[in-house]
Parts: C-alpha cells; sequence; structure tokens
C-alpha cells in the first residue's frame, strides 16, 4: 500500500477531511498555528495507530499501558503502528541523564565491569588478588583487640525469596546468616518478600582478636575461616566490626599490594547510581544534598526581626515570634535594630540555635494564667530542616521547599558513585571523567581508544555501540551536551532530538514516526544535519510525519500538506498538498505565498539605536557571568530596544539569560521568592528596571477550570454584567454566582467541569457530559439569566472574535478582546480550558495580558524562542506584539533561532562561538546589519542571505 487514507477526519476542529499520506516518504505538516496540524498528526494518526497495537495486546497487558481515545474519524487504512515524539522533557526524575536516557550509560557501565582497570585511590597502584595469609594478617593488624564477624555474601541486592539458599546453608551446618543487614539464627530467618532485593550473607565465624599476635591456634583458626569465606563468598569475604558497626570488603582477586584496600569483583551495579551497590552512601546517587539556604531564609537583611527579617518568623505570626522573643530577652539583643547590623554572635544564635542550652519560653494563656516552658532553642535553619523532613503536609512541604537550595556532595564530588566505583580506569579515565565530557568529545575518546590483549576483544564491541549511539545525538545537533548532564534541564527540543537518535539507534523499520517541530532550539546551521537523520529514518523503511514551520524542512520534504485556511473554526481543511514547487503555485495556501516570497516579513524600516553606554539608565551592564560554559563573560544590555540573543546550540544563551540576567534582576527588584542565579560579578543599571518578566511557553493553568478569560481578568467584568442585569438584582444575585469554581451558580453534579470521569478499568478513563447541567457547568436558575440574549455559558462558548463583536460597547472587555486579536487568538473559545491550549497559544495569552495592562515602561520582558509552534504568518503578528511593548518604553530580550525574528530586532548579541565548552563568548554583537558583518559569526552568515535583498532606511532613532 502506497498511501496512508483518512477518510472523514473530524477531530477537534478538522472538518471531515479526506487525505492521503505517502508512506515511507518524510511528510511535513504546516499551516497557521491552530489550523489543525497537531489534531491530524497526534489526535488521529498516533492516537488510532497507539490504540490499535495496544487492543492487539492482552487485556493483562493491558492494563500497564495508557490507551489513547478512539479518534472522531470514519476510517484509516495503511496506517503502521505509531511512534510519537514529541518536545516534552524527557524526564523529571533527578536521576536521569543524558547517558542514562540514551543507554549509553548502561554500556559504560558494562565497558567499565569487563575492561576497567581498578586502581588504589591512596597509592595509585592496579589492585590485585589477595591470598588467605594476606588477608588474615590484614585482619590482625588492623583489628587488635576487637570483636569481628567474618561474612561471606551469597546474595547482593537480588529478588527473591531465596528459600533454597537458607535451605542449603542448613545443610552446610551454618549456624547464623546475615539478612539484609540484620543477624539472626538460621532457625529464625524471617520471609522474605520475593518483589523486593535482598542481600544474604553466611557468619562464617565470630571473633575477639587478642591485643597480643603470639596465638599460633588463634591465627590457625582465622586462616581456616578466611580460606572458607573465600570459598563460599565466591572470592569475596567481609569483616564486620561490631564495636564500629564498620564494614571492609577482601577479595582473593583484587587487592592493593601496600595498604591491603581491595573492592569486589567489579560488575555493571557497581557503576551504577541508581542501585546502594554503586551509589555515594552520602548523597545515595543524587550527586548532590538538600540544605536550608541562609540567603533564602533571611529574606530582608535590612528589615528588622519584628518586621520580617526572616519571613514567618516576624511579629505577624504569633508562635515563632514568642520563641524571638524570648530568645531576645535571654540574650539581650535588639528586635528593632536590622538584623543585618546584628552582633554576628547574636545572628549565629537566631539562626543556629542555643546548642543544648535552655530558653526560658514561658508565656501567660488568655486566662492570665503562667505556661511554664523551658528547652533548648533549635535555630530557625534547623526548624525549616526538620518541618522540611517531618511535614506530610503537600503544601507545608512546597512552601519550606523555596528555602532549599542544592550543593555538591563533599564525599563524592558530585560524581553520585562510590569510591570504589569512581577508581575504575580505563585508559587512565575513570567513569566520572568521561561523563563529564561532552558528546563530541566523547566520540573522540573512544576513537583513540588502545587496549590490548582479552580487555581489548571485549572492549571493542562495547565502543562500538557506544560510539553508534553518540554518532546519532552529534548528528542531530546535540554534540555540545555532556553525558552527565540532567534530563530534566534539557528543553523541549533537545529532549525530543535525545529520542529521535535514540530511535534511529533502535533500527525499526515499517513503523510511522511522528514529530513536533524538530528544528525548534536548533541553531539555522545544524538544520542540515537534522535533515540528515529523518532521511535515515526514512530510508530504513518508516513513514516520518513531522509538523513543522521550517522553510529549509518543507523544501527538503518529499510531501507537503497544508492544513487552514485560518486558525481554529477557521481552519481544520487541507489548504494545498504537493512538494514546496507545487505548494509555492498556490493561490489557496498562506504557506504558498510565503514559499513563492509574494509574502514576507520585511525588514523594519527603521531600528532603534541605543544610547551612549556613558549616558545613565540606557544599559544594563552584567560582569564577569561563570554560569556552566559562560567563560568570564560581561553582558552590555542596551535598555528599551528590542533584544535578540542568539548563538548556535548549547552556546550560552539560557545559562546567560535566564539563568544569570532574569535571577539577578529579580532580586535585586526584591521580589518576594529570592531565585538562585548563576555566579556573576557585579550588576549596574537594573535601577532603571522596574519590573521583570518572564513569558515563558508553561501553562497558563494545569487544570480544565482555567481558561483565557480567567487568566486575562476577562471573566470578572463579565461575570459582574450579568450580575448586573435587572434580573439578577431583582433575584439578588451576585458576581460569585457566574462562577464555576464556588458554590452556589454552578452545577453541583460536576462541581462546575460540566464534565464526569467515567473509570473504564483496562481502557482509558472517559469523560462524559453531565446530564444534569448538559455540559453547560451552571444550575437552571443561573442560566436563566440572558444579557444580550446570551446566558454565560454561551458567552464563555464564543471565540474572541465573536465576542469582540457582541462586547464592543463595553471597553473593559473590549479592550482585553483586542489584546488577544492583536496576538492571533481570534479563534480560541473564551471558556477553552488552558489544558488544551498549545505552549505556543499558551505564551501568546500571556502576552495578550501583558499588552491589555496599563504601563508606565521600564519593563523588562524575556522571552524563550516564542516562535515555537507559529507559523511564518503568525511569525508576523507575534512581531507587531514585540515592537509594541518595546515602543510602549519596555525592553524585550528574545532567545531566538528563528531569522525571520532575528533580522527584525534592534539589537544582537550572539553567543559562540560554538556549544559547550567551546561556546560562553559574546562572538558578535549590534544591529542586524553590523553582526551580518562578523565572518567568526554563524548568526552572521545566515543573516546575510537574509538581508541580502532587504534595504533598510538609513533613519533611525535613539531609544528613549
Amino acid at each position: 500500500m502506497k498511501y496512508i487514507k483518512v477518510k472523514g477526519a473530524r477531530q477537534h476542529n478538522l472538518r471531515n477531511i479526506d487525505v492521503d499520506i505517502p508512506r515511507n516518504k518524510l511528510v511535513v505538516l504546516t499551516g497557521l498555528s491552530g489550523s489543525g496540524k497537531s489534531s491530524l498528526a497526534f489526535d488521529t494518526l498516533y492516537a488510532e495507530g497507539q490504540r490499535r497495537y495496544v487492543e492487539s495486546l492482552s487485556s493483562y497487558a493491558r492494563q500497564f499501558l495508557s490507551i489513547m481515545e478512539k479518534p472522531d474519524v470514519d476510517h484509516i487504512e495503511g496506517l503502521s503502528p505509531a511512534i510519537s515524539i514529541e518536545q516534552k522533557s524527557t524526564s523529571h526524575n533527578p536521576r536521569s541523564t543524558v547517558a542514562t536516557v540514551t543507554e549509553i550509560y548502561d554500556y559504560l557501565r558494562l565497558l567499565f565491569a569487563r575492561a576497567g582497570t581498578p586502581k588504589c585511590p591512596t597509592h595509585e597502584t592496579s589492585l590485585e588478588g589477595q591470598t588467605v595469609e594476606q588477608i588474615a594478617n590484614q585482619i590482625l593488624k588492623i583489628n587488635k583487640g576487637r570483636k569481628v564477624v567474618l561474612l561471606a555474601p551469597l546474595i547482593t541486592e537480588q529478588k527473591g525469596e531465596h528459600l533454597h539458599v537458607f535451605e542449603e546453608l542448613k545443610v552446610q551446618g551454618f549456624v547464623r546468616v546475615r539478612v539484609n543487614g540484620i543477624i539472626v539464627d538460621i532457625d529464625d530467618t524471617p520471609k522474605l518478600n520475593k518483589n523486593k532485593k535482598h542481600s544474604i550473607e553466611a557468619v562464617i565465624d565470630r571473633l575477639e582478636i587478642p591485643s597480643k599476635l603470639d596465638d599460633e591456634d588463634f591465627i590457625l583458626r582465622l586462616s581456616e575461616s578466611v580460606d572458607h569465606g573465600l570459598g563460599i563468598g565466591e572470592g569475596i569475604l567481609k569483616l564486620l566490626d561490631s564495636e564500629k558497626n564498620s564494614e571492609v570488603t577482601f577479595s582473593s582477586k583484587m587487592a592493593c599490594p601496600e595498604c591491603g584496600y581491595s573492592i569486589q569483583e567489579l560488575e555493571p551495579r557497581l557503576f551504577t547510581f541508581n542501585n546502594p551497590s554503586g551509589a555515594c552512601p552520602e548523597c545515595e546517587g543524587l550527586g548532590v544534598k538538600p540544605y536550608v539556604d541562609e540567603d533564602k531564609v533571611i529574606h530582608e537583611p535590612q528589615f528588622s526581626l519584628r518586621e520580617g527579617a526572616i519571613r514567618g518568623w516576624d511579629s505577624s505570626h504569633r508562635y515563632h515570634f514568642h520563641l524571638i522573643r524570648s530568645l531576645s530577652k535571654q540574650y539581650d539583643f535588639s528586635l528593632d535594630e536590622p538584623f543585618g547590623e546584628l552582633d554576628k554572635s547574636v545572628r549565629k544564635l537566631v539562626l543556629l540555635g542555643t546548642e543544648g542550652e535552655v530558653v526560658n519560653f514561658s508565656w501567660r494563656n488568655k486566662r492570665g494564667r503562667l505556661v511554664e516552658r523551658f528547652f533548648p532553642f533549635e535555630g530557625v535553619l534547623n526548624n525549616v530542616n526538620r518541618r522540611y523532613k517531618e511535614t506530610e503536609s503537600n503544601y507545608i512541604r512546597e512552601e519550606l521547599s523555596k528555602l532549599i537550595s542544592l550543593k555538591e556532595c563533599q564525599l563524592c564530588d558530585g560524581t553520585r558513585l562510590r569510591e570504589e566505583a569512581r577508581n575504575v580506569f580505563i585508559q587512565d579515565n575513570s567513569l566520572p571523567e568521561i561523563t563529564c565530557l561532552t558528546i563530541d568529545e566523547a566520540f573522540k575518546l573512544f576513537s583513540n581508544v588502545l587496549l590490548s590483549g582479552t580487555k581489548k576483544e571485549i572492549a571493542d564491541r562495547i565502543i562500538k555501540e557506544i560510539k553508534e549511539r553518540l554518532e546519532f545525538l552529534i548528528d542531530v545537533g546535540l554534540n555540545y551536551l555532556t553525558l552527565d548532564r540532567s534530563a530534566e534541564s534539557l528543553s523541549g527540543g533537545e529532549a525530543q532530538r535525545i529520542r529521535l537518535a535514540s530511535q534511529i539507534g533502535s533500527g525499526l523499520v515499517g513503523v510511522t514516526y511522528i514529530l513536533d517541530e524538530p528544528s525548534i532550539g536548533l541553531h539555522q546551521r545544524d538544520n542540515k544535519k537534522l535533515l540528515k537523520t529523518l532521511e535515515k529514518l526514512r530510508d530504513q523503511g518508516n513513514s516520518v510525519i513531522v509538523v513543522e514551520h521550517d522553510e529549509e524542512t518543507m523544501h527538503f520534504a518529499d510531501h507537503i500538506i497544508d492544513i487552514g485556511p485560518g486558525a481554529g473554526i477557521n481552519g481544520g481543511q487541507v489548504c494545498a498538498e504537493g512538494t514546496a514547487e507545487e505548494i509555492s503555485k498556490s493561490t489557496t495556501s498562506i504557506t504558498g505565498l510565503y514559499l513563492s516570497g509574494k509574502k514576507q516579513i520585511e525588514v523594519p524600516k527603521e531600528r532603534i539605536k541605543p544610547g551612549k553606554k556613558t549616558t545613565k539608565g540606557e544599559w544594563l551592564f552584567l560582569d564577569k557571568t561563570t554560569g556552566h560554559n559562560l567563560k568570564n563573560l560581561s553582558l552590555q544590555l542596551p535598555i528599551g530596544l528590542f533584544v535578540c540573543v542568539t548563538g548556535v546550540s548549547g552556546s550560552g544563551k539560557s545559562t546567560l539569560i535566564n539563568q544569570t540576567l532574569l535571577p539577578a534582576v529579580s532580586n535585586i527588584l526584591g521580589y518576594k521568592e529570592k531565585l538562585n542565579a548563576k555566579p556573576y560579578g557585579s550588576i549596574k543599571g537594573a535601577e532603571n528596571i522596574k519590573k521583570i518578566i518572564e513569558i515563558s511557553q508553561s501553562p497558563i493553568g494545569r487544570t480544565p477550570r482555567s481558561n483565557s478569560a480567567t487568566y486575562t481578568g476577562l471573566f470578572t467584568p463579565i461575570r459582574e454584567l450579568f450580575a448586573g442585569t435587572q434580573e439578577s438584582r431583582s433575584r439578588g444575585y451576585k458576581v460569585g454566582r457566574f462562577s464555576f469554581n464556588v458554590k452556589g451558580g454552578r452545577c453541583e453534579t460536576c462541581q462546575g467541569d460540566g464534565l464526569i470521569k467515567v473509570e473504564m478499568h483496562f481502557l482509558p478513563d472517559i469523560y462524559v457530559k453531565c446530564d444534569a447541567c448538559n455540559g453547560q457547568r451552571y444550575n437552571r436558575e443561573t442560566l436563566d439569566i440572558r444579557y444580550k440574549g446570551k446566558n454565560v455559558f454561551e458567552v464563555l462558548d464564543m471565540t474572541v472574535e465573536d465576542a469582540l463583536d457582541f462586547f464592543s460597547a463595553i471597553p473593559s472587555i473590549n479592550n482585553k478582546l483586542k489584546t488577544l486579536m492583536e496576538v492571533g487568538l481570534g479563534y480560541i473559545k473564551l471558556g477553552q480550558p488552558a489544558t488544551t491550549l498549545s505552549g505556543g497559544e499558551a505564551q501568546r495569552v500571556k502576552l495578550a495580558k501583558e499588552l491589555s495592562k496599563s504601563t508606565s515602561g521600564h519593563t523588562l520582558y524575556i522571552l524563550d524562542e516564542p516562535t515555537t509552534g507559529l507559523h511564518f504568518h503568525d511569525v508576523q503578528l507575534l512581531l507587531r506584539v514585540l515592537e509594541k511593548l518595546r515602543n510602549n518604553g519596555n525592553t524585550v530580550v528574545v532567545i531566538e533561532h528563528n531569522m525571520e525574528v532575528i533580522k527584525c530586532s534592534d539589537w544582537i548579541i550572539d553567543l559562540g562561538p560554538e556549544g559547550g565548552y567551546a561556546g560562553g563568548e559574546i562572538v558578535a554583537q549590534g544591529s542586524p546589519e553590523e553582526v551580518s558583518k562578523s565572518k567568526s559569526s554563524y548568526t552572521g552568515n545566515h543573516l546575510r542571505k537574509v538581508l541580502k535583498t532587504k534595504k533598510i532606511s538609513k533613519v533611525t532613532k535613539v531609544a528613549n
């Protein structure tokens, strides 16, 4: 079959469309934001492909898998099992890294276990096997006069009941056994949970080492016990010091000849930080330890303790302030002096406590009776730490977590692994040293590994697998990531490309791959590598369907399907399909008009020039930034301009703007929550900024109750309007009557949701329309109230465009609707749940909210890749909004790869020259014309091409 044939697709806004998608080809779905591309790709094709596959499994297997709802479509023919690769962060697990997600870490563990050379951490000599005599001498030497127990490990961290092990030990005459760290009689062994991991060791002997080592009978007994233990424990013997409760491992296979340091036989589990066998015992494999951050606890050091220098301990919090007041009486310090000016010893007393010294905390109750209380004061920091660990309330834990920071584990230096694992080497490189390399550096390292003999034979095959996976990651433009980079710190685009690289490595054939804008977060320079990767996936015998707006990808595709013509209810139709050349000839396709050049985003006729750097208030200076890969970089940001921060992926843009500039300015402005800024020297000019706002693509709400009307503040005047009608007043209805979040006017059967959740066990949960209100969220009495013939539900069901006409005479509502229209969201419904908005739509709702505010200027707006999910036409609307924000006297800073946006900015700061450690410097800065002349800038090189045919007026104006 040559095509995937879709008949009668009506999912979301799709208008009963029929479409034939070529199989085993690279197909691009494009169109305006909200036109229905994702509805066709993910909610129809992927949902049906995944549903058919899962339904072919047994009911037992199905209960472990989430089944997608059957899409609203008549028929799909020729669809193979589908894999969706979306822009979602790979994992929120702090243990996941780039190496673990790509399975490279599994191969590294195997490589080190089978071909690694263990070394002594003290003497750096290779470890050798110890004889029985050497082990016995070592035990005698280090344990004089102590009671010890010799243990032979039989089971280490393995699931099962292990009944046969206990039976075997009884037969062999053993009296005691240690199970999961507890020594028990062989007849009293506990019943083990077969689904949990357990460790079992035979107790070989219990000894008291004499102070004088001249007892030959004792030495003979010890030697025999050691020999017996090594035999049972397959070369491993553990020595437990009963008094110290400490353990030493001896091995007949590997030990230091000088100091006797030894480790167990190398196994892959020793090199994983997700298993107690390999994880650092101090941080349990996380590499970091949480601690109560003094800087976050002392909220306002210029305030007194009474005024709230320490949030939650001021005079408005009776209990905690009583503790502080009692402390001040006993130690004689002021509650009204600024905390930062108090004596160092007093500050230490308040924060760290009285170290066991009792304080009088007595008070008089309401009846005037003295309640006596005497106990040591634990200190604010210890109090926060204790409450954070002990609380069962999610709310309190979340509030206290704002005072917690992370610091590198001192024991493992952030490597996550225990000492034994850190001291195994492949050609002078330990596992932590390899994982801190970038993908590029790791590939070069493994291309030059020289081993010999048996180790070479073992390692060659493993290294081949590692190199293949590294190469796939380089091909998708992720060469700058380090292998130990936390998966939760990856952007959506990076996470998607990692999954794409993993899929190529899997070598699957006959699959339908569906990707969501894989070019996001990728510099134009790396686009060709990505396209070759997609080509490779197609040539393996797969159908590759990509939702994409990138022009280069469209030209590269075998087939394009343009969905439109508009967005929302104005979209959902196939406007044009064919190759890029065929689409560009279409007169009905907006995409075609842009591809042919008939429509284009024009370079602005004038740019705003920055003021002089010596002029006060016209520049923001951030010096000596060193976070991640930034190389002592000093940022000079012109105020009042539209600024683009550019550079290849991994060059340091997000570190500089989101992780340094944003928190640094926020903290100076004194926002409630203190943010962790990456290291920097000084900041000047921040006093000229009154407010800083990050407009991200995070959801505007996490429940279906949130919508664009509630988020932008539209719903309040709408409810006031309904409450002000004559009928409402005669019935005594207030504004709250028209809220679906509180009792009164809402339908209580569905509690204002309009839907009722039905659990289906082996099938996915379904939401059915509430019978009581027929999905209208309100009760009958509330719906009786009408304004201009419509009730509150019918108003929420209107699109922004329809509502603009309906409320044309109400300025408080009309002005907010106009801003939603300006950002291109005329097609969304006022009551559309926030959970159904895409990242790009959510970001534009936030922009609309900012535009609707009356502003005095002096706001710094920060946006990270706002063109995600935007068509050429949507980008043009976005640029108008950003220019409007700038013209209102604000500074707009955008991290962006889209050349159409970059060419329209006033000022560019280009980072590079490469990604990772080879980045972190400013390569070029200035107007787009100035940056385009830079020979060392990749951005400048691509900018030359888009500016070549455009002319800009020489008339420029200076920023206010």
